[in-house]
């Protein structure tokens, strides 16, 4: 069973950073894409970067380019996300997301397996 287990969330002030980890298990090969997703209150969660299994491929959503870093090390099974110039509008919870499909582009639905949320908290 895939387990993903998220670290690194906390309270900071706006203009500051954080660093999120999340530690993937349960299988003997990586996943293929790994994503972060978060999840505000009241809003539906939404897609905030990802990585491809090489780390060749990232994506970011417009709101966080440029401020956001997405990267992986497979020996270790681990995927970070590397948070600066953190704004309010960032306060949410941050769900790390595996997909072990080839297919699996940046949605959702496209992941299967799902760590358990850190939150984050920016506050002004």
């Amino acid at each position: 069973q895939v387990q993903l287990v998220e670290s690194g969330g906390g309270l900071v002030q706006a203009g500051g950073s954080l660093r999120l980890s999340c530690a993937v298990s349960g299988r003997t090969f990586s996943p293929y894409n790994m994503a972060w997703f978060r999840q505000a209150s009241g809003k539906e969660r939404e897609f905030v970067a990802g990585i491809s299994r090489g780390g060749s491929n990232t994506n970011y959503a417009d709101s966080v380019k440029g401020r956001f870093t997405i990267s992986r090390d497979n020996a270790k099974n681990t995927v970070r996300l590397q948070m600066n110039s953190l704004k309010p509008e960032d306060t949410a919870i941050y769900y790390c997301a595996a997909s072990y499909s080839p297919y699996a582009n940046w949605a959702v639905r496209d992941y299967g397996d799902w760590g358990q949320g850190t939150q984050v908290t920016i506050s002004s």
